[in-house]
């Protein structure tokens, strides 16, 4: 199977991480619009091996058809080659955003950045955020504790200093994954068709270009030319020049979408497009078996696959989630009892849509 992959596959789909080799020495350089040339490089960000098996679960990753894994692993390798976002869309619940995780534990790229969308998310929110109130707080509180008087109010000068600025300033997730690394972050923007009609279009320049500026520290730029500041990861810092961040290596960043609306035409050209399918019972078994292992699949597939898939064309589409949570019952329940199981399934099954009720009335 592995010699009919393309040659110029790096990512592959198999769950299995590099070994002996990195990307950075796999990915061959990016098309020269895509070149970006950030500095000084930022050291590797952490791993997370918590959270990743939270998504993706101790087994073998899931998987779906052959003929669609293939798809998968042609876009995410477009995506790496040509330094594009991919955007992913598909019902709720049908794995769009692991695929953020797997890239980034078979790549062996460190922690995901997560950036979760709203109707009120904003992109500044997604780069950086400064806690302007609390630095003056704190300046005012060092300079009552030193028995100094505010400039300008009796002509004298402060005599404490204000705290560094790198302290009030944190990074958000798109911010952290500008950072010039020497191989890219991985970034997942979720939901992002719950945001604004803006933020899309806002995006494309940060796209393009690779780089932002934190004007707070532009303007200090003479004073303080090189300003430490927390990024997202825990306990992370970074050091930014001259208040301007720019990418080394262009993230990978995958976008999902619930297919609620439609965006910008000049967005969708800047991205490559994934349609997540429906799971049929193949794909599920697969996926069950990647969480609880091949016996619990074996022992409850056909009884809870079967029944769930009927239940989800009757209700609208449901959750893989709420699949693996009743496999998670079925697991723990000391004797096998399948009418008591799946009786208990119809509170755990319930509409997506919000319509109907959670469990269906006696």
């Amino acid at each position: 199977m592995d010699g009919e992959r393309p040659r110029w596959w790096i990512y592959r789909g198999t769950g299995e991480p590099l070994r002996d080799t990195t990307l950075g020495a796999l990915l061959p350089p990016p098309p020269p619009w895509r070149a970006f040339q950030g500095g000084p490089v930022v050291a590797r960000p952490p791993d997370d091996p918590e959270e990743t098996a939270r998504r993706l679960g101790g087994h073998r990753p899931a998987g779906y058809s052959p003929a669609f894994a293939r798809r998968e692993a042609d876009l995410v390798n477009a995506a790496l080659m040509l330094r594009r976002p991919l955007l992913v869309s598909g019902r709720p619940g049908t794995g769009k955003s692991s695929l953020a995780y797997r890239i980034s534990r078979e790549l062996r790229l460190g922690r995901v950045l997560r950036w979760h969308i709203t109707s009120r998310t904003t992109l500044q929110r997604g780069l950086y955020e400064y806690d302007a109130i609390g630095r003056v707080q704190d300046t005012a509180a060092l300079r009552a504790a030193a028995g100094d008087t505010p400039a300008g109010t009796d002509g004298g000068e402060p005599g404490a200093a204000p705290p560094d600025i790198g302290d009030y300033i944190q990074l958000g997730p798109l911010g952290t994954a500008l950072l010039p690394y020497d191989e890219p972050r991985v970034l997942l923007i979720d939901e992002l068709d719950k945001s604004d009609l803006d933020l899309a279009n806002d995006l494309l320049s940060v796209f393009e270009d690779g780089t932002f500026t934190i004007p707070e520290l532009r303007r200090a730029r003479r004073r303080n030319p090189v300003v430490r500041v927390q990024t997202d990861d825990p306990e992370g810092e970074a050091a930014i020049a001259a208040g301007v961040v720019k990418c080394r290596a262009f993230p990978i960043v995958v976008m999902t979408s619930n297919s609620e609306r439609e965006f910008p035409a000049a967005f969708l050209r800047r991205c490559l497009l994934l349609q997540m399918p429906e799971p049929g019972d193949d794909d599920l078994a697969s996926m069950v078996a990647a969480h609880f292992g091949a016996d619990v699949a074996e022992q409850w597939g056909g009884t809870l696959i079967a029944q769930f898939l009927k239940r989800s064309r009757e209700r609208g589409g449901l959750s893989i989630d709420q699949l693996l949570n009743s496999f998670y019952l079925a697991a723990s329940s000391p004797s096998r009892d399948d009418e008591a199981l799946l009786n208990l399934t119809e509170a755990i099954w319930h509409r997506l849509d919000g319509t109907g009720p959670a469990v269906r009335p006696e």
